[in-house]
């Protein structure tokens, strides 16, 4: 009598415990961008409330340490791969353009597909690991060793001491960076087909300037700005939620990084399809 339930149980428990899985996950998704959303909102607030009261003001000093700990740290990194980035596009564009004759026209493609899509793209994903990473370390390590229950015990808010210095580093700093990003890559693309293809530096910088838009730069700036919103709350969030001492520290790094990343790119896809669908490209 009992081995009908038992077969019934080993025929549909590997099925069920797929479902139960892949739920928990589905969840567990939506309750993460709940809480990064009502982050964001607190993050907003206290800036709003900045801005009409200099006693809740965000300290410049900590702001300003904040970008250079983000941002200036970051500009050697994202200057070596922007160019070797660059470098390579130009090498790889060159063969199937010679066949058409059309060996002039890498910079018209090359200034296109840098200002609207790698030069931000690109310096957020080097912040990303650069400081991302750091970022959910630092507040996941205050977490683990009760600082930031030590502020709540003072009346000071940790959204407003922690997350709001470093939400607005990582967005100044990632259009700052992406700017290089553009200008690094360009150049080095320069180099390249001055060196290798022969195109000359005035018909390089002739095609270039013909073929860019000022849309085509602030698309770009668009993109970075939101890049650089979502390192810094994807970070902080995670470094907020940090439960397990050290090894929980580790998994919210890991975390940060692994959801950047997907939240990047899915927001660069949302960007090109609206910017495709208004006519800006």
């Amino acid at each position: 009598m009992n081995e009908a339930p038992l077969q019934h149980g080993s025929l549909f428990g590997a099925p069920l415990r797929f479902v139960e899985t892949i739920g928990a996950r589905i969840f567990g998704t939506i309750r993460h961008i709940g809480h990064l959303s009502y982050l964001l909102l607190d993050s907003l607030r206290w800036l709003l409330r900045g801005v009409f009261n200099k006693r809740v003001r965000p300290g410049g000093a900590a702001m300003i340490a904040q970008v250079v700990r983000v941002g200036v740290a970051s500009i050697f990194i994202v200057s070596l791969v922007s160019s070797a980035i660059g470098f390579i596009l130009a090498l790889q564009m060159a063969p199937p353009l010679d066949q058409l004759g059309q060996v002039t026209l890498v910079p018209n493609i090359i200034a296109v597909a840098t200002l609207r899509e790698l030069g931000p793209l690109v310096a957020a994903i080097v912040l990303t690991g650069f400081a991302g990473a750091a970022i959910a370390a630092e507040i996941g390590t205050m977490v683990v060793n009760e600082e930031v229950e030590a502020l709540e015990a003072i009346a000071l808010n940790p959204v407003r001491f922690l997350v709001v210095p470093r939400l607005t580093a990582t967005m100044s700093s990632l259009i700052c960076l992406a700017v290089l990003s553009n200008a690094v890559a360009i150049l080095a693309a320069a180099v390249a087909s001055r060196l290798i293809l022969g195109v000359p530096w005035l018909t390089y910088y002739n095609n270039t300037v013909a073929q860019v838009e000022p849309v085509d730069f602030l698309t770009g700036l668009v993109k970075a700005a939101v890049f650089g919103l979502l390192i810094g709350l994807i970070a902080c969030g995670n470094g907020l939620k940090v439960t397990g001492g050290a090894e929980g520290v580790g998994n919210a790094t890991t975390r940060t990084v692994v959801q950047s990343v997907v939240a990047i790119v899915l927001a660069d896809l949302i960007f090109t399809v609206v910017f495709y669908a208004l006519g800006w490209f």
